[in-house]
């Protein structure tokens, strides 16, 4: 093979003439602010998924942020997520003012252990909000036993997972809400959005208000009905991401072919590589592996990025970062031992859709020769 194009760098976005151009027909159009784009882009959500609702915001956050609010949750409530995921994950939960109820992953699969849910279950828990971690989605068919059993409401964290089903169910609509990112790192982007699906109109209704001041333009005078947020998404980054919308399988599926040419090329014993489970369809927004230890973890990153070959850290064991650590004073390696390991050992492999596999067979050699 050829020498590789180096640095080869954690994740890079792919956009083409005919997104950039979108982009530009927009901004020439002076039509800045939330309009027919976005529309355009709640409307193939919906299709893609299956979904009956959808509402486009800034951020994958606000869209968890709205979902939290549209639900309910506040002060005095408990919220059930899992104890490794982005901070976000957590931080939502804080804003609302409810009280994050922290619980183990699956070490194989980086998603919120469900043989643990139900135990920390409290006649305060109002609602659940497992995490698609990575791109692959999380046990929601029995996830949604123990919502209909306890009557809790579901919000699904699935910001890195548009596109992934289990048993052909898109992650996103098993719970009342779905909440996705369009950041650079996922399979499609416009630099920062979110989108939030639901399969309740009225749950919809309450998040387009919420979005946009607290205006209800369903009336014939528009009023303001709630006190609400600036949470809209502009029309040119809708544009931006529209055309991406369109081969966003095809995006997916290039993105397997490379993780099979990693799992296929990574031989060594000190790291334990992903999988994916039967019946489900991963997005493999990261390759995440876990190295031995924290301290190899570490070597292995310089050792890479000195062959200017750029890794990051996975995700973090929320619990166990400075202000959760310090507010509610967890014991990480007692009580979420397998977030801990994952925060501490995990390492995010190069993947996107610009990497070719002369770079990825130039990662693996180097991890290969790595002592």
């Amino acid at each position: 093979m050829k020498n590789p194009s180096l640095p080869i760098f954690l994740s890079r976005p792919n956009l083409q003439e005919r997104d950039i151009s979108n982009l530009v027909e927009v901004l020439k159009s002076g039509n800045l602010v939330q309009g027919q784009n976005v529309l355009e882009l709640e409307r193939i959500t919906n299709n893609y998924i299956d979904s009956k609702s959808c509402s486009a915001v800034s951020n994958g956050t606000a869209s968890l942020h709205l979902a939290l609010i549209a639900l309910g949750v506040g002060p005095g409530d408990e919220v059930i997520i899992p104890a490794l995921s982005y901070i976000a994950t957590g931080n939502v939960v804080e804003l609302v003012g409810a009280t994050p109820i922290f619980v183990d992953v699956d070490i194989d699969t980086f998603n919120i252990d469900v043989n643990q849910i139900e135990s920390k279950i409290t006649k305060n828990t109002k609602c659940i909000m497992p995490v698609h971690e990575f791109g692959l989605c999380a046990s929601m068919e029995e996830i949604m036993k123990l919502s209909k059993k306890y009557n809790i409401p579901v919000i699904e964290d699935a910001a890195c997972a548009i596109g992934a089903t289990l048993n052909g169910k898109f992650a996103g609509t098993f719970g009342d809400f779905g909440s996705f990112s369009l950041h650079p790192r996922k399979s499609i982007t416009c630099g920062e959005g979110g989108l939030l699906v639901s399969n309740s109109v009225e749950l919809d209704d309450k998040i387009k208000v919420l979005r946009n001041h607290g205006i209800d333009l369903k009336t014939t005078t528009p009023k303001f009905v709630a006190a609400g947020y600036n949470y809209r998404l502009t029309d040119f980054q809708a544009a931006l991401v529209l055309s991406q919308f369109n081969r966003i399988d095809k995006i997916i599926s290039y993105k397997n072919t490379l993780v099979n040419y990693y799992l296929d090329n990574l031989r060594t014993d000190i790291i334990k590589l992903p999988s994916e489970p039967e019946n489900y369809k991963h997005t493999w927004q990261t390759f995440h592996i876990l190295v031995e230890k924290n301290e190899t973890r570490d070597k292995l990153k310089e050792y890479l990025k000195m062959n200017k070959v750029f890794v990051n850290y996975g995700a973090q064991c929320i619990p166990h970062m400075d202000y959760y650590k310090r507010k509610y004073r967890y014991d990480s390696e007692k009580l979420f031992p397998n977030a801990l390991r994952s925060f501490e050992c995990g390492l995010a492999l190069p993947l996107d859709e610009n990497l070719t596999l002369n770079e990825i067979n130039y990662i693996c050699s180097l991890i290969n020769k790595f002592v």
